[in-house]
């Protein structure tokens, strides 16, 4: 079918060649050789085979005669050279025997102008010949030559078996176009268009030189190198420049690199265009000071001369492509503007043989190349007179004795020139030796010749160039290729060359930086943004191209991962000094080395030690007074909390591991539960103690007084403290974890949560609170037991360290300090506080470390309750009951209240036991559970006797009459107006004057009253104590105390108060409390004012009186 469409191509173009070209006359077999029009010129060399070859000989029309076709000046390298090359190299195998043996290669020369019309219009004549011989030597026509018949045709009528070129890949294009339609090859030596190597378009194309893919990829490698990422594109019109420049932005995007204007320009365009051009151009600086010009080399020129019409030399850098290469031609006379210029070569070696050729030519003798006496006149400024191509602007006549080898610059192009010929020469010869295996010459397979045969031979060539390179095509019709790098420069003397600086092949670029010189002394910079610094990123702004953008720095955590994006390392990462990537960030924990721990170690050794010091002297004077006042077995608990709280800093501070964390979370919550559970036991049992000595006689003994079974008590409170924290440890296992408190930090730490820290926390402030608050319940004890106040001053400091460590802890990243200051300070503060008084006075003052200085003070304070609650039990309180008589009756209203009988009946005249005591109670301080302090009767009061059967007639007080007299008053009637049982009354008095040797008795349950002579004597001792009534509450107090001495340590706060009254110089009638007034022992308090009258105070009797405080003024009272 292709073939089919080719031919019917051919039959429509044939009339038209042939309508102008052919003279028909009478005689169908007789044509005329000469056209009716004046044709091209057209260089011919006969031989049996003819090759065509289209050569730019003339420069391209000027844009105002591209419609007549009218070519410029004669071209020296791009025209004459290559015609000259193409005669020397057919002369070359024509001579060669190893090639085309008997065969003799022709070639028929036609110029193309480098423009596409004139190159159609030559390639036009190319097939006409063709076609025409073809046919005549099939019809056996006659050819007329030189008015003879002929069966062979002229040189100029053979049949043109290739064609070499054209230069330009726009040009080639047209041509192959044509060519393909009547299967004519064609080699080209410099068309490098991309679109070329399309096979299915171009099926007869090929080339000795590479693809401009290859080129583009130089060019884009050289831009790269320098780092110019911000670059304005201008191309030649045409396929060469487009498909050129194309495969260049394709490559320069997918490389990052940005065109910052792109254009195109014909190259024979006028100045007005170029200037233009040249003013897009200028908008983009002075960023884009680079210009990549895939363009052809007068397109260079006039960039060149638009740069010197609008004075910006100096200002751009061009880098061109191998249309410019190492041409004079296109710089000359524009070299500074052209300075520092980078372009493109095809890399082919200097061919010296045709140096020896070329240079020896003369005008005279150089007959077969119709332009080349043109040229001689442009070359050489001189006329040829009378010769048919006499320039006559020259007026200096030509001699033809002048040389060529001034100026001479072979074109760059020249062995490709060659390679291309010889290509078709193995191709043709390959060919005849498989179609005419029967010897040297042609053979009737050969006539004619077919070029669809001749294109598969061509396509499987392969010969050593002209440049000792070696020369084959691939299935695309191309050729590899290396490409040399120019660089335009000033050499001195107003003189500038191409220096070559470098080469680039197989994708490799090699370039001496130190060789090459740019336009100014610095290296170009080319770029629309800088680059980023280390650690920032580009972000392109909106409407730009990729590469203008700004710059902008990645956060602390994140490395750069490419150009355009910042990563955030993962946790307990952080980004390398090149912000390149991750690294892991070191594991930070507390150091022995670190200052803290250090103070923190040496505070707690200082504190081990103490404990240890305090502990040995505890247990040295364990049966001291000071130490059995203390409660020693939960003094012994206690400082084994404080030893472990001194101990937990070293657990805090090591390394964290499996064990360290174990003890982390134990230690810390048992050291304080320790501590506090004892002080919570020892406060409660001070605080039920007291409470129950404000009770009426009729109140029970407390329970658990006992120095185990305070033990039992602590312990179980420790133990709700370890339940809780085994219970934690099981729920969540302690070990090393990592801890992130920024992102920047990393501890190894032990996984505590915050219920791990609250739970135990919380119980151990409850125990706090408690303890507090029995403490500060407490805080006014007898003054000599003071260990309450120092409790509760040590409960206070407490409460103030933990208060402050809680936000600290929470708030900030310093638990672990935290937590061991904290557990330290606690610590310090109980032993200092608790401890350093007792070991004061053991070492340093050893005299007060005796059992009195723990006893309660010589005044009693006694309870003046309102009576409202009665009491069923007998109590010595029903001897002072008094009846109702006269004026004297005793009142609670204010006055001093007497147990003594008064007015109407006069008091018994008989000396007795009994002395007289008088109470006195404020009016504006009376109130119920009102307080009287009781002072023993002075040693002047006279001795009585006391009998039975006195004690049983004595009048008493009646509480009747206090209830007349005063009906705020409540006395219980049944109790109060009872007789006191003679036998109960003697055991009450045997109960209070017992002697101190009974404390360590066990009082048996039934014990018979002492007899009248045992009181008697006991009473007439001398300095024996003179014993006055007491109340009830009185008794009640020395029966509690006495079911105290059943206790196991006797010698504690409750063994220190007296059990039972002894005799002493003054005693004092002191119920059995365990704490001390206020009044120092031994100290006499100021007398009351007397509530009776003289006239009703019975001679010989004595009385103290004492003022009773508000109870609520003084909440230490029994």
């Amino acid at each position: 079918m292709g073939n089919l469409r080719m031919k019917l191509t051919a039959l429509l173009l044939l009339p038209l060649v042939r309508f102008d070209l052919l003279a028909v006359t009478g005689n169908v077999h007789k044509r005329s050789l000469k056209p009716k029009s004046v044709s091209r010129s057209v260089a011919r060399m006969d031989g049996d085979i003819i090759i065509g070859a289209l050569f730019s000989v003339h420069h391209q029309p000027s844009a105002e005669k591209v419609a007549e076709r009218k070519c410029g000046e004669v071209r020296e390298q791009y025209g004459i050279q290559r015609v000259e090359a193409m005669f020397h190299t057919l002369d070359r195998i024509n001579s060669d025997p190893n090639l085309l043996p008997n065969i003799s290669l022709g070639c028929e020369i036609r110029d193309s102008c480098w423009h596409s019309s004139v190159a159609l219009e030559q390639s036009i004549e190319f097939i006409r010949d063709s076609l025409i011989s073809t046919r005549d030597e099939k019809d056996g026509s006659k050819w007329c030559v030189d008015g003879a018949p002929s069966n062979h045709p002229p040189a100029s009528k053979k049949p043109i078996a290739g064609v070499i070129g054209p230069g330009s890949s726009s040009v080639a294009i047209q041509v192959q176009n044509l060519l393909q339609l009547f299967n004519i090859p064609q080699v080209a030596y410099s068309a490098t268009s991309i679109d070329l190597s399309d096979k299915t378009l171009y099926k007869y194309f090929l080339r000795v030189v590479p693809s401009d893919t290859l080129q583009a990829r130089a060019m884009l490698d050289i831009v790269k190198r320098y780092n110019w990422t911000y670059v304005s594109a201008v191309h030649t019109e045409g396929n060469y420049g487009e498909s050129g420049m194309e495969a260049f932005k394709e490559l320069a995007a997918q490389e990052g690199l940005c065109i910052a204007h792109s254009d195109k320009i014909y190259s024979n365009a006028g100045e007005k265009h170029f200037d233009r051009l040249l003013r897009k151009l200028r908008e983009r600086l002075p960023k884009a000071r680079v210009v990549v010009c895939f363009c052809e080399g007068m397109t260079v020129r006039g960039l060149l001369m638009a740069m010197r019409r609008l004075g910006v030399s100096g200002e751009f850098l061009l880098v061109g492509s191998d249309g410019w290469a190492d041409r004079d031609e296109v710089v000359e006379g524009y070299e500074q503007e052209a300075q520092g210029g980078i372009t493109m070569k095809l890399q082919s070696a200097e061919v010296t043989s045709f140096n020896d050729y070329f240079l020896k030519l003369r005008l005279h003798s150089n007959a077969r190349n119709p332009w080349f006496a043109e040229f001689w006149q442009h070359r050489f400024q001189c006329r040829i007179a009378g010769h048919p191509t006499e320039n006559r602007s020259f007026r200096k006549a030509c001699t033809g004795n002048e040389t060529l080898e001034e100026n001479y610059v072979q074109d760059s192009k020249m062995g490709f020139v060659i390679n291309a010929i010889y290509a078709m020469a193995h191709g043709i010869h390959d060919m005849q030796r498989v179609l005419c295996p029967g010897g040297p010459g042609l053979c009737d397979a050969m006539r004619p010749m077919d070029g669809s045969k001749l294109l598969d031979f061509l396509l499987k060539t392969s010969f050593t160039g002209v440049s000792g390179e070696e020369v084959y095509f691939d299935e695309n019709g191309d050729s590899p290729g290396r490409y040399d790098i120019m660089n335009l420069q000033y050499v001195g003397g107003a003189r500038y060359d191409y220096i070559n600086v470098g080469s680039w092949h197989k994708g490799v670029l090699t370039i001496d930086d130190y060789r090459i010189q740019m336009n100014r002394s610095e290296v170009v910079r080319s770029v629309c943004s800088e680059p980023c610094s280390r650690g920032q990123i580009k972000v392109i702004r909106k409407g730009e191209v990729s590469c203008c953008w700004i710059c902008t720095t990645c956060k602390d955590n994140e490395f750069v991962q490419d150009e355009f994006t910042c990563k955030a390392c993962d946790l307990g990462w952080w980004p390398d000094e090149e912000l390149a990537g991750c690294q892991p960030i070191p594991l930070k924990y507390l150091e022995w080395s670190n200052v803290e721990s250090i103070v923190a170690v040496v505070f707690s050794c200082l504190g081990i030690l103490v404990t240890m010091f305090v502990t040995f002297i505890f247990v040295l004077y364990r049966d001291t007074p000071v130490v059995k006042s203390s409660s020693r077995e939960l003094c012994y608990i206690i400082l084994a909390g404080i030893f472990l709280g001194y101990v937990c800093p070293f657990t805090l501070i090591a390394k964290p591991t499996v064990v360290s964390c174990y003890l982390q979370r134990l230690l810390v919550g048992l050291s304080s539960a320790m501590c506090y559970s004892a002080l919570v036991t020892k406060t409660n049992r001070i605080a039920r103690i007291l409470a129950g000595s404000k009770k009426k006689i009729c109140t029970r003994k407390p329970r658990f007084m006992s120095a185990w079974a305070q033990v039992v008590i602590a312990s179980l409170l420790v133990s709700v403290q370890l339940t809780l924290e085994v219970t934690l440890i099981i729920l969540e296992p302690p070990e090393p974890i990592k801890s992130y408190p920024s992102i920047r930090e990393a501890y190894l730490i032990c996984n505590t949560s915050n219920m791990g820290v609250v739970a135990p926390l919380g119980y151990n402030g409850l125990l706090i609170m408690s303890c507090t608050y029995y403490a500060f319940k407490t805080r006014n004890v007898p003054a000599n037991f003071n260990e309450a106040k120092y409790i509760a001053f040590t409960m206070y400091t407490t409460c103030i360290i933990w208060l402050a460590f809680v936000p600290i802890y929470f708030g900030s990243n310093y638990k672990i300090i935290t937590t061991s200051f904290s557990v330290s300070l606690s610590a310090t503060v109980a032993l200092g506080c608790m401890f350093t008084p007792k070991i004061y006075i053991i070492i340093a003052k050893p005299e007060r470390n005796v059992r009195s200085a723990f006893t309660t003070s010589d005044v009693v304070r006694m309870h003046v309750g309102d009576g409202k609650v009665a009491c069923s039990s007998s109590s010595l309180l029903s001897m002072f009951r008094r009846k109702k008589n006269g004026p004297g009756k005793a009142s609670s209203n204010g006055k001093s209240v007497s147990w003594s009988e008064a007015g109407a009946r006069q008091p018994v005249k008989v000396e007795h036991l009994w002395h007289r005591v008088s109470v006195h109670v404020r009016r504006q301080e009376v109130s119920s559970g009102q307080t009287a302090v009781i002072r023993p009767l002075t040693k002047t009061a006279p001795e009585t006797e006391l009998s039975v059967s006195d004690l049983g007639t004595k009048a008493l007080y009646d509480a009747a009459e206090v209830e007349e007299g005063n009906p705020g008053w409540h006395g219980g009637g049944a109790s109060v107006r009872s007789r006191v049982p003679r036998d109960l009354l003697h055991r009450d008095v045997d109960d209070v004057i017992s002697p101190p040797g009974s404390v360590d008795t066990p009082r048996p349950s039934q014990r018979p009253g002492p007899t009248l002579r045992e009181l008697r004597a006991h009473g007439d001792e001398p300095g024996g104590a003179r014993l006055g009534p007491t109340g009830g509450h009185a008794y009640d107090a020395a029966h509690f105390l006495e079911e105290e001495e059943d206790l196991e340590e006797p010698e504690d706060l409750e063994e220190l108060v007296p059990a039972r009254l002894t005799p002493e110089p003054y005693p004092a009638l002191t119920p059995p409390s365990p704490f001390r007034d206020s009044v120092a022992s031994g100290r006499t308090p100021p007398s009351s004012p007397g509530s009776e009258s003289a006239a009703h105070t019975p001679p010989g009797v004595a009385y103290t009186s004492g003022t009773t405080p508000d109870h609520r003024r003084s909440p230490s009272t029994l």
